[in-house]
């Protein structure tokens, strides 16, 4: 079998290897046959793989320099399916952008400076740059600290990243058909491209509170069939074609918080309920809450702008509370800067092996 070098790492509330460019082949059909074989995708289990059986450990990263003169290094991001031999690069993830950083840095890709460590990340999924700050005292990579992030056991090193100019990742326009509210089947809903193309929708008109749990949501049959109705014409309406085989657009069911929170949300992946929220999920919602005539501006309880101008938003989710920070352009009210803080961890590294007759 053949040996290819891969490091293992969380980001965020995700977890997956982390590839450098180079060790990969550049074909995408090959490339993509290597990430099945070493996930071991089209079982549940992942049982021949490295995967664990479940969307949010089925990612990979792949890293290399950038030869753009905007950024340090360039990040594609994979998701890997569980059931079905498939790999979607259409989408970003930003719980695992949260370890690209760490993984540049340590991978000789990027010097560390002290106490910390700035790089700009070029997303090549979406075409969008992402500022990251890591901790690096005395130069070297350090995970320990005491940051807490919803979803993650323990604490750990802060991740600062900030998402730059996202609006039209995948679809060019942060309102893929020009307005803040369409009517598909009946249904009210927002076609939002921000950092993440998504539907968003109002979790009440389908009968939900917007704070069931994951897998009571997963349950119902009826309500996920649905969903995937709607997320398809959604699809074509914002020019993305058949997305029958994509993870884009991401559904997302909003409601007003229960507790201090700005709103509620239960975002979708599409084809099950994230236990958390994706953290470019995160990152759209703010914005559309930020965007008058939106699902979410209507839902949201806002909070009004600090001295800079900034606004701090909680999206509420099922394992707790992401906090988003906001930036607008003071005279169009576009929003120019997205930060959120993660964390992430090195697990081990080493090599994955693949069958001969893949790689």
């Amino acid at each position: 079998m053949q040996r290819i070098p891969c490091v293992l790492m969380r980001g965020g509330t995700s977890r997956g290897p982390f590839f450098l460019s180079d060790d990969l082949p550049t074909d995408p059909a090959a490339r993509n046959a290597v990430l099945i074989s070493a996930m071991g995708s089209g079982h549940p289990l992942q049982i021949d793989g490295i995967g664990g059986g479940n969307p949010l450990t089925s990612k990979v990263a792949i890293v290399g320099r950038s030869t753009r003169s905007d950024a340090d290094v360039d990040y594609l991001f994979a998701q890997v399916n569980v059931d079905r031999a498939l790999v979607d690069t259409a989408p970003n993830c930003g719980n695992m952008l949260a370890a690209v950083g760490p993984f540049a840095i340590e991978q000789g890709l990027v010097p560390a400076t002290d106490p910390e460590t700035r790089l700009t990340i070029f997303n090549v999924n979406t075409g969008k740059r992402i500022e990251a700050i890591v901790h690096t005292p005395g130069g070297r990579v350090d995970y320990e600290g005491d940051t807490a992030i919803a979803g993650v056991p323990g604490t750990a090193a802060p991740v600062r990243m900030a998402f730059l100019d996202a609006a039209g990742s995948k679809t060019g326009r942060l309102l893929p058909t020009g307005s803040t509210a369409d009517a598909i089947d009946g249904m009210t809903v927002t076609l939002f491209d921000m950092a993440v193309a998504a539907m968003l929708a109002n979790a009440g008109d389908f009968g939900k509170t917007g704070r069931e749990t994951p897998a009571a949501l997963d349950a119902d049959k009826a309500f996920m069939a649905r969903l995937e109705a709607l997320r398809r014409e959604a699809g074509r309406r914002m020019g993305l074609g058949d997305v029958s085989q994509m993870v884009i657009p991401k559904p997302i069911l909003l409601a007003p918080p229960a507790g201090d929170a700005t709103i509620a949300a239960r975002y979708f992946m599409p084809h099950a309920c994230h236990t958390a929220v994706a953290i470019t999920g995160a990152v759209c919602i703010a914005s559309a809450c930020c965007t008058p005539g939106t699902v979410a501006h209507r839902l949201a309880r806002l909070p009004g702008p600090d001295a800079q101008g900034r606004r701090r938003l909680i999206i509420e989710h099922p394992s707790g509370q992401t906090p988003v920070e906001i930036e607008q352009d003071p005279d169009t009210g576009a929003v120019t800067r997205a930060m959120v803080i993660r964390t992430a961890r090195r697990l081990f590294d080493g090599f994955v092996h693949v069958r001969d007759q893949v790689a």
